[in-house]
């Protein structure tokens, strides 16, 4: 049987591996937050929450958060977050046993293979019940490649074997911080819009959408199976305005194309009315490492008078 020690003071970081984590931007949002950010009770809401990089460093960081919301569109996702934040013991129990038949087959590449893609082709099977799908998701996320997520048009998780020795599967304190954690949050699976109607006055938004790929071969955002083009990003555009005119702060995340080719400037043109600023950022998942390395992306924000300015790249 499994014992759990009591947990006290361990923060809650993300659960999973994910591609375009955005634990290296949280310097610059943290520079674009409101002045009162750190003094003022506000609602803090994320409509695209993917690992929770963001979420878990703002409710780490700023207890005067009356109440946090995530959504996300992906479900299996969502799942998981629900079944950490609500039968996190039950979750333990079956990922220490995934990390201890994986572990027990190093050395054996075949089997292992074989082990991995039989995993992959339960958890698109989806006859799992809701703890045993989540356990599936976090097991894929930390043994594939790169923890990149990817689904085709018939919804099916399709990313290859990663190659890792022995990943860590099975993280049951930070399991249990994050379930703590999560006890003041409400979990939403749906469209972006939605979120608004769980808004108070004055909150606060952070946006991390899917990314407008920089180039055809770069696109990782086959993160559901409806892609979100380019009519999506005009639709986020539009319910930013929206949220401008109610007075509520947003803090918004993506590529630089621009930076990529000085010809395109869709961001630039779509946001003219905010406040852009471009940073650097790592690219690290690239089939060529070659291509790995520094870029440029863009936070954009509607507020005007930011705690420190954001550095200009």
């Amino acid at each position: 049987m499994l014992k759990y020690k009591q947990m006290t003071d361990r923060l809650a970081k993300p659960f999973l591996k994910w591609a375009g984590g955005k634990t290296q931007l949280i310097n610059y949002i943290e520079k674009a937050l409101p002045k009162d950010a750190h003094k003022d009770k506000f609602t803090y809401i994320e409509p695209f929450v993917g690992s929770g990089a963001v979420l878990f460093w703002m409710l780490n960081n700023f207890p005067n958060i009356e109440k946090a919301v995530i959504n996300d569109i992906n479900e299996d996702l969502i799942n998981t977050y629900r079944t950490i934040a609500n039968k996190p013991k039950d979750l333990i129990s079956i990922l220490q046993i995934l990390q201890n038949e994986y572990h027990n087959l190093e050395g054996n590449e075949e089997n292992k293979k074989l082990y991995y893609y039989q995993k992959r082709e339960l958890y698109n099977s989806r006859k799992e019940e809701q703890i045993g799908q989540a356990a599936l998701f976090i097991y894929l996320n930390r043994t594939c490649f790169n923890g990149l997520y990817r689904v085709n048009r018939k919804n099916e998780y399709n990313v290859p074997i990663g190659s890792y020795k022995r990943p860590t599967i099975c993280d049951k304190e930070n399991i249990l911080a994050v379930s703590k954690a999560l006890q003041k949050v409400e979990i939403l699976c749906g469209d972006f819009e939605r979120t608004l109607d769980y808004a108070n006055e004055g909150s606060l938004f952070y946006f991390d959408p899917p990314y407008k790929p920089l180039s055809k071969t770069s696109s990782f955002n086959s993160y559901a199976k409806d892609e979100f083009n380019d009519s999506e990003q005009i639709r986020l555009k539009n319910f930013c305005n929206k949220l401008d005119i109610l007075n509520h702060t947003w803090i918004l995340s993506n590529s630089d194309v621009k930076g990529k080719n000085e010809n395109k400037s869709f961001f630039d043109d779509l946001y003219a009315d905010f406040n852009i600023q471009r940073i650097e950022a790592k690219r690290s998942i690239n089939a060529n490492p070659n291509k790995r390395g520094k870029l440029t992306e863009l936070l954009i924000t509607n507020q005007v008078n930011n705690n420190v300015a954001i550095q200009a790249v």
